[in-house]
């Protein structure tokens, strides 16, 4: 009789406890949304590109999807380029952009923020994305720009998350742009972009390191679509490399 109480009791307490071990294990392996020091100067390439060419494809497929473009192109057209006007018209005031400025909308797809620049007075403006919508947007990779080194004056783009290789999308505008020139990223850093995203950036500080013949003109706050950090690069005029620790 004793023993039997002795092993009910027993059972009681593991099935009282349980609980509570369980709790603790799911709290262990509960994903952590805190960003760590080392995150911080990371730009983590998400997993599952097994090759170029998938990459590829996957951004075609946002491209080329018949309800987004249509999206883009009517709902979306007239919104985004009022927004982009606001971004390019505050640019101007501070002397960062030109109605002379030679123009390049890096990942631009149907090209609202051609549009937006060409109708702030900024004409000769063109946008690059790999499906072409002319006469906006022309073809082209922006790992592999399509046009030779020192053509603009002024580079724009808000898709650095769709980049595979950042430092070639880097290097690219920094090749492209004449000594003296601006870029200007739309980046997200308080959120993770969207499902075709390549890349997830943790820091300004990240981007800043791959930047190696500019210098930081300024970062700031921006709502933009999605986007919420504006980092504006001014290419060094002599094109020497900044060694950054």
């Amino acid at each position: 009789m004793k023993q039997s109480k002795t092993i009910l009791y027993l059972f009681v307490s593991i099935l009282l406890t349980l609980p509570l071990i369980l709790f603790f294990s799911l709290q262990q392996h509960k994903p952590s949304l805190i960003v760590t020091a080392h995150q911080k100067d990371l730009i983590k390439i998400r997993p599952g590109y097994t090759s170029y060419d998938y990459y590829i494809q996957r951004q075609l497929n946002k491209t080329l999807n018949p309800r987004l473009r249509t999206l883009w192109m009517t709902r979306d057209w007239d919104r985004k380029i009022k927004v982009f006007s606001r971004f390019f018209q505050d640019l101007k005031r501070q002397g960062l952009l030109s109605n002379a400025s030679k123009c390049l909308c890096v990942g631009a797809r149907v090209g609202q923020e051609v549009e937006a620049l060409k109708r702030v007075g900024v004409s000769d403006s063109v946008g690059m994305d790999l499906v072409p919508y002319p006469p906006l947007v022309v073809k082209g990779d922006f790992h592999h720009q399509p046009f030779d080194d020192e053509t603009f004056d002024f580079e724009f783009s808000n898709v650095f998350d769709h980049a595979l290789y950042p430092d070639k999308f880097v290097g690219e505008i920094e090749r492209t742009l004449r000594p003296g020139g601006l870029c200007v990223l739309h980046v997200a850093l308080s959120t993770r972009s969207d499902k075709y995203s390549a890349n997830d950036l943790y820091s300004v500080e990240a981007l800043v390191r791959l930047f190696r013949r500019s210098e930081v003109v300024h970062v700031r706050n921006v709502d933009g679509f999605g986007l919420d950090t504006e980092v504006v690069f001014r290419k060094k005029r002599d094109s020497s490399i900044v060694v950054r620790s």
